[in-house]
């Protein structure tokens, strides 16, 4: 009994354990990190806290800039071409993104089938609207929507017709989500056919074993499978939706009494920034337009991602 309680008092205490191991690993960690985070924080989160920092002050002829604090907000939820352009780009969401989503889900299907003839051909073919920048695209479509020297011009001399004017007040929305639907539906189409691509065929071949025909099978199991791929496609395309920029800055020039300079947010947004020298106040619509985005786009992603 005295020789075990001898060796219990003469056992060495557990050595600690050192915490520079944790540290390395720490330190490793962030310089794999570290340049992204550098990155992220000039161009993504240093801008966002400028425009905040903006917001706050006001530009007066007389006493110069001045802390104004939420004054422009306020200003901002009472300017009616700011909701007039918002209610716009609501509407081209609510129209344009379904169309365009829809007829690049029934692209990927057909691609997926396998029975569509020249599949790499027409893959491509779709895909490649997409390579060509925005503004190039509006400029195409902007000469072909002329009444006076483009397509439509052209055809309405060649047979006597008139056409309704794509870019008249009452079509010009349409005319521009056309030109988006053209630019995009090839990008959304790969990442439907990419998400079909890694289905387990296991799914198709018990479905087979049920009896399901196809439109069984892509309401069954293909669109379940594909579910994060739809909600990731809907919010990128409801965030484009709101930054509408390009497209209407192209064609303003072709039809100025048509696309005005609040016609979008973020173009009423250019407007006070570089024709009006308001930048407080631009940075303040800028920052209540990334708030709606961001919100929509969450209860969209929220919403898709539920378990049904």
């Amino acid at each position: 009994m005295t020789l075990l309680s001898t060796s219990a008092k003469a056992a060495p205490p557990p050595r600690r354990r050192t915490r520079f191991p944790l540290r390395k690993e720490a330190l490793v960690g962030w310089g794999f990190a570290g340049p992204f985070v550098a990155v992220f924080a000039l161009v993504f989160l240093a801008p966002i806290g400028y425009a905040l920092y903006l917001s706050l002050f006001r530009d007066r002829l007389v006493g110069g800039t001045s802390f104004v604090g939420l004054d422009n907000y306020t200003e901002a939820f009472a300017d009616a071409r700011f909701w007039e352009g918002l209610a716009r780009v609501g509407l081209f969401l609510l129209v344009q993104v379904p169309v365009m989503l829809g007829i690049a889900l029934f692209v990927a299907l057909a691609l997926d089938s396998g029975r569509l003839y020249g599949k790499t051909f027409f893959r491509v073919s779709v895909f490649l609207p997409y390579a060509v920048p925005a503004v190039v695209a509006s400029l195409i479509w902007g000469f072909m929507y002329g009444t006076r020297f483009g397509l439509v011009g052209n055809v309405n001399d060649a047979f006597g017709i008139t056409l309704p004017d794509p870019l008249s007040p009452s079509l010009v929305l349409a005319s521009i989500g056309n030109v988006v639907t053209w630019e995009f539906v090839g990008y959304n189409m790969l990442i439907f056919y990419s998400a079909l691509k890694v289905v387990p065929r296991s799914l198709y071949e018990a479905a087979a074993i049920d009896g399901a025909g196809e439109w069984r099978v892509v309401r069954s199991v293909k669109l379940p499978a594909i579910r994060g791929a739809l909600v990731i496609s809907t919010i990128f395309s409801i965030i484009g939706s709101f930054q509408l920029f390009n497209e209407p800055s192209i064609l303003q020039k072709l039809a100025p009494n048509a696309i005005t300079s609040y016609f979008t947010p973020n173009l009423y947004t250019y407007s006070l920034s570089f024709s009006g020298r308001q930048h407080n106040y631009a940075a303040t619509v800028a920052i209540v337009m990334g708030a709606v985005t961001a919100v929509i786009a969450y209860a969209v992603q929220l919403r898709g991602m539920r378990k049904g």
